[in-house]
C-alpha cells in the first residue's frame, strides 16, 4: 500500500468513526480504555493476528482456543477502544485492524527494535 493510500485510508476511517460512533470520550478516558484493553496479552495477540488478515470470530476462536463468548468479549473490547473494526463481508461479520491498531503495532515494533521494551 502506498503512503498516499495509507493516509487516505486513515482519513476515511477517522471520518467514519466520527459519523458512526462519534469520538465523544475525553482524551484521558480514551487513553484509559486503550491501556485497559491492551493490558491483556490475548488481546494484544489478537490484534497482531488481525494485522495479518481480516478474520471472523470463528477464526479467533480456533486460533486462540477460546469459546465464542470469550472471543466476542476480547473483540468487543478491541473494537470499543478503536483498535479494530467490524465489517460485513458478504453477510459475514468480519474484523479488521484499524489505523489506530496499526499505529499501536508500529510503535511496539519500533520500541522493540530500539530495545526500549
Amino acid at each position: 500500500m502506498s503512503e498516499d493510500s495509507i493516509k487516505s485510508s486513515r482519513k476515511e476511517w477517522i471520518e467514519n468513526i466520527k459519523k458512526e460512533k462519534g469520538i465523544v470520550r475525553n482524551p484521558t478516558e480514551d487513553h484509559d480504555i486503550g491501556l485497559k484493553t491492551l493490558q491483556n496479552p490475548v488481546r494484544r495477540k489478537i490484534l497482531s493476528f488481525l494485522a495479518e488478515a481480516d478474520r471472523t470470530i470463528e477464526d479467533v476462536q480456533n486460533s486462540f482456543k477460546v469459546n465464542r463468548m470469550q472471543a466476542k468479549f476480547h473483540l468487543d473490547m478491541l473494537e470499543n477502544a478503536l483498535y479494530i473494526e467490524k465489517i460485513d463481508v458478504n453477510g459475514t461479520e468480519t474484523y479488521r485492524i484499524s489505523p489506530r491498531g496499526e499505529a499501536y503495532l508500529e510503535n511496539v515494533k519500533s520500541s522493540n527494535e530500539k530495545g526500549q521494551i
